[in-house]
């Protein structure tokens, strides 16, 4: 089975599946001497959790309660990496099997169930293996070993729930809307509690109909440096793009005015550049000879253009299917074709987006690392 590593400089194998005895990632290419700490993976899986670490309950997320304490194995010597491959382990403890016993010989609906079987003739049925949402616990152990990396370089990843089981959130430049709020409850929106209510109610229905609500989750980018992306085939917004579609619940994504972009003017869409002395936006270091500094008055490309970072905020959205895994009865067929009604058992999160979020951010940091390390001969030659 290919498919399990991603990157070119900065390498990251992730394995196990969800009721297996483990998951993790090994990372291969971080360079050394990036601050890297149990304490610093811990607290990006802390956010992953079910509800995380807010405060308030969490109405959307699975009841399935791990620890998810990372245990760093190798490539770290007195909170610094070495340069060599690091490798993490995260154990499984709260997993019920027995609650997946009747899914053995049974497809369920939306689920990758039987595409597995059809590519590989056998499928862990056990809350579905390596297809799980669990699998994502190895993308954000890595992603912290990232985002620990980039953060050497003034580059800031903020992600958070845009909208939730049809309900949006503030948009920004909204009065309402506050970043510093979106990690301060379950549902990682940008918004005071009381504009929570109506989204907070819609997931209580959900839940007591067995049904489940999808989403989107916007991440905003900043510090990121002009020229990352290696085009034609590894463009900067196709190697998000494709992180982002690899989660497994995402459906879909847009940079910038996105699809809007569709029904526009080129008058209207493209971004008017300037010249100013003052921006930072191409530093000494990283600007070629006789390139001047440059912005831009807009943002509707989203931070990319021809696939390489103009500098500005890399802004891009995903949106997020309904979790398939609901307690609805459903009509499916079995391994022998037979119809079959189904009410799936076990413990499912409600909507997936919340804690999408630091999945979203885990994955944005893996590419702009390698991205730094792919574009770091260029800095170096000018």
């Amino acid at each position: 089975m290919s498919g399990n590593t991603f990157g070119v400089l900065f390498r990251v194998t992730a394995f196990g599946e969800s009721h297996g005895a483990a998951l993790g990632c090994v990372i291969d290419g971080c360079p050394a001497g990036v601050p890297v700490d149990k304490a610093i993976i811990a607290r990006e899986l802390e956010r992953r959790k079910p509800g995380g670490d807010a405060p308030d309950a969490a109405p959307a997320s699975t009841t399935r309660r791990e620890a998810d304490e990372p245990d760093i194995l190798s490539g770290v010597f007195e909170g610094k990496t070495l340069g060599t491959p690091i490798a993490v382990i995260i154990r499984n403890h709260d997993h019920y099997s027995g609650d997946y016993d009747a899914l053995r010989d049974v497809y369920r609906p939306g689920h990758a169930d039987w595409t597995w079987e059809a590519k590989f003739g056998v499928r862990d049925h056990r809350g579905g293996g390596r297809s799980s949402g669990r699998e994502t616990v190895g993308r954000v152990a890595a992603g912290a070993v990232a985002k620990s990396f980039l953060s050497q370089y003034g580059v800031v990843i903020q992600a958070w729930s845009s909208s939730i089981a049809g309900v949006a959130a503030p948009a920004p430049g909204d009065p309402s809307f506050s970043l510093a709020l979106a990690e301060s409850n379950s549902l990682r929106m940008p918004a005071p509690s009381e504009a929570l209510e109506e989204i907070l109610a819609k997931i209580e229905r959900l839940r007591l109909e067995g049904d489940s609500g999808g989403g989107v989750v916007t991440c905003v980018v900043r510090g990121v440096p002009p020229g990352l992306g290696e085009p034609v085939f590894d463009k900067l917004d196709a190697r998000l793009a494709q992180a982002m579609l690899s989660l497994g619940a995402a459906k879909g994504v847009e940079f910038g005015a996105g699809f809007a972009s569709a029904d526009s003017q080129g008058s209207l869409l493209n971004d008017t550049p300037y010249q100013s002395a003052a921006t930072e936006l191409l530093t000494p270091a990283m600007a070629p000879d006789g390139v001047p500094p440059m912005s831009f008055k807009t943002n509707n490309a989203g931070g990319v253009l021809g696939g390489i970072s103009n500098g500005m905020p890399l802004e891009f959205r995903v949106a997020f299917k309904p979790v398939p895994s609901i307690s609805k009865k459903q009509t499916t067929i079995d391994r022998a074709g037979s119809v079959r009604e189904l009410v799936v058992k076990g413990r499912h999160d409600v909507c997936v987006v919340p804690r999408a979020v630091p999945v979203v951010e885990a994955m944005t940091a893996l590419v702009l690392a390698d991205m730094f390390l792919l574009q770091w001969r260029n800095w170096q030659r000018n």
